[in-house]
């Protein structure tokens, strides 16, 4: 695979509590550079000024971040704040707690509540934090997000204690969500010895901080 085709994988992503607006634009004129997928970055930032970002280049910003111990309508909010101020996807982090008491009415309800409140056209992520899951509670999560309008499932926040992205966990949630729906991993990949892996278990979507790494090896 050459970088170029790697770069389209990428969500490169600036995500530390510190960042600041000029970190944003670094990460911006990053992206136009590799040309990537898209930026990740804290909805906080936006809107983007006028020529950070071009068209083929997507927006994405977190939600619910990095807990997830937030309310579903306070999910709902920021996620529909985000796409009015030039948000085009959306990656919401699930409240593991629903996981943990297998409330997935709950779990389903907080997702349909972000799916409803943006566009039909906004992708929307849901970070499952798989690392901290059992393979029987990552196939539950992946099947109730799918269920209530997820366009992808997505590993991790990179900001758990049990860790990120796992080739065990993207090949399982491969096989749970089928070909249609997208796999997002991110959290610990930071060579593109690790990003190639991830690709082979199933992963559509990288989510990384290392993207010059990545791709100029």
């Amino acid at each position: 695979m050459t970088s170029e085709e790697l770069a389209k994988y990428i969500d490169h992503t600036q995500l530390a509590p510190e960042a600041t607006s000029l970190d944003i634009a670094k990460l911006c004129d990053e992206a136009r550079k590799f040309n990537v997928a898209a930026v990740c970055f804290s909805p906080s930032f936006l809107p983007l000024p006028a020529g950070f970002i071009t068209s083929a280049v997507e927006t994405a910003c977190v939600i619910g971040f990095p807990s997830g111990a937030h309310a579903g309508a306070v999910k709902a909010f920021e996620a529909r704040h985000a796409t009015q101020n030039g948000a085009t996807e959306i990656d919401m982090v699930i409240n593991l707690g629903f996981v943990f008491s297998a409330s997935w009415l709950e779990l389903g309800d907080e997702i349909a509540q972000v799916r409803a409140a943006i566009p039909t056209t906004t992708c929307l992520k849901v970070i499952i934090e798989s690392a901290v899951l059992t393979d029987a509670q990552i196939v539950a999560t992946c099947r109730v997000a799918v269920a209530n309008g997820a366009n992808f499932v997505k590993t991790s926040t990179g900001f758990h204690k049990s860790g990120g992205a796992t080739v065990k966990a993207v090949k399982l949630m491969r096989a749970t969500v089928g070909d249609s729906i997208g796999v997002k991993a991110s959290g610990g990949i930071r060579t593109r010895e690790t990003a190639l892996q991830m690709i082979e278990a199933g992963a559509t979507r990288l989510g990384t901080s290392a993207t010059q790494a990545i791709l100029t090896k």
